[in-house]
Order: C-alpha cells, then sequence, then structure tokens
C-alpha cells in the first residue's frame, strides 16, 4: 500500500471513542496508529461512520474533529481536520463543557424564539 502521509505515524496501542451526529452517537474504538495529523482506528462496521467525527483518545484526555479518509472492513484512516489549528488540541473536558454549552444555548434561544410567538 502506498503510503501517502506527511508525517510519520507511531504504532500505538490505545483506546479511542468516536462520536457523531452531534454526539448523541459514539463507539469505542482501538487506535492502532497516531500522530498529530492523523489516526488509523480499529472498530467493528466502519459503514457507520459519517465523513466527519469527533474523535477521542481518553488516555492522553484529547479531542479532535476528524475526517475518515479512507475504510475497510473494520478499520477506518482519520485525519485531523486543519491540524495546525488544533495545535495543541482541545482536552476532553472543555470540549464536552463547549458542546453542551453550546446545545443549551440553541435550547434556550429555541425557548426565547416560542414565548414571542405566543404573544
Amino acid at each position: 500500500m502506498l503510503d501517502r502521509r506527511q508525517r510519520f505515524r507511531g504504532r500505538v496501542y490505545y483506546g479511542g471513542a468516536i462520536a457523531f451526529n452531534a454526539r448523541t452517537a459514539t463507539m469505542d474504538c482501538l487506535v492502532r496508529n497516531f500522530s498529530s495529523s492523523g489516526a488509523k482506528v480499529e472498530f467493528e462496521n466502519t459503514a457507520l461512520l459519517p465523513d466527519e467525527i469527533d474523535f477521542t483518545i481518553h488516555r492522553k484526555s484529547m479531542s479532535w474533529l476528524a475526517r475518515v479518509v479512507w475504510r475497510g472492513t473494520n478499520e477506518a484512516g482519520l485525519v485531523f481536520r486543519n491540524p495546525r489549528q488544533l495545535s495543541p488540541p482541545i482536552p476532553i473536558d472543555v470540549a464536552v463543557r463547549l458542546r453542551a454549552g453550546e446545545r443549551a444555548r440553541k435550547s434556550l434561544e429555541a425557548r426565547v424564539e416560542q414565548l414571542r410567538s405566543e404573544h
């Protein structure tokens, strides 16, 4: 297989998680290689994945936005979106709080709009 990566990926054995649909759907995965620009992950049924995902490595307490660049039966290759802009990666607790805040804001905006339309 032709390796077109711009950076070397070291072999690792990390537990990871993939989230999509505004983090309402998640699946665990095994990270087999990793660099600052992407990763190879293993899990069951790659057909379920959309092209854009949230990717987390619990051991590193970090989360990235990622794009699926290839799929196999039980594995996929990820490239992190705008890796230069994501340096340093966002700690997972900050990412979770930020997304929860965004959902709460949208809910409040919808409630305000509902109240305005009643009057």
